[in-house]
């Protein structure tokens, strides 16, 4: 009797260690989702269409203050960091080679954080939303240690783009 009643014991502290290991796991998988929801409040980006073809997509600012949001590179999903103070689009070194894209020419580039050698690459397509270009000039930053994209001017210099408040709107007109 006392072997079967230490059994039951242990059988229930056993299957409470896997309830909290659940609770635990439940709640990492919910916060781990809040968090990625502040980091990139515009994980799925809608684009709107007006009557005269003109494309339009609106993102929510951060909470620290940043413009990020899910788009493509050559159809493959990534996630950009608008920067209208970078030059080009600068890709770090380890999505550069997932995306298989070539290094060109070498270049100095100067940073935050300095000087650093980067490649020229040109990409065959960049993305928000329904906001495309073509062949849209970059450049592979090995010192770039961010996971994120920088969209720069190479791309935002063809776009229109508003801020007001804590909503950056781009706007691309149809070409004539």
């Amino acid at each position: 009797m006392n072997d079967q009643k230490h059994e039951s014991r242990r059988m229930g502290r056993t299957m409470q260690v896997f309830a909290w290991l659940a609770v635990m796991a439940l709640l990492m998988l919910y916060f781990g989702d809040v968090l990625d929801r502040q980091r990139n409040p515009n994980r799925s980006v809608d684009t709107a269409v007006t009557a005269e073809g003109v494309r339009e997509v609106e993102l929510r600012r951060n909470r620290m203050g940043h413009y990020v949001s899910a788009g493509t590179i050559n159809g493959e999903d990534v996630v950009f960091l608008l920067d209208t103070g970078a030059t080009g689009v600068a890709i770090p070194a380890a999505l550069a080679e997932r995306l298989s894209l070539p290094r060109g020419r070498a270049i100095l580039t100067n940073t935050a954080n300095g000087s650093t050698r980067s490649y020229l690459t040109r990409l065959q397509e960049v993305a928000v939303g329904d906001i495309r270009l073509q062949n849209v000039e970059a450049s592979i930053t090995p010192g770039l240690q961010m996971q994120e994209v920088l969209l720069g001017m190479s791309f935002l210099k063809y776009i229109e783009f508003t801020q007001r408040g804590s909503t950056l709107t781009l706007r691309q007109y149809p070409q004539d």
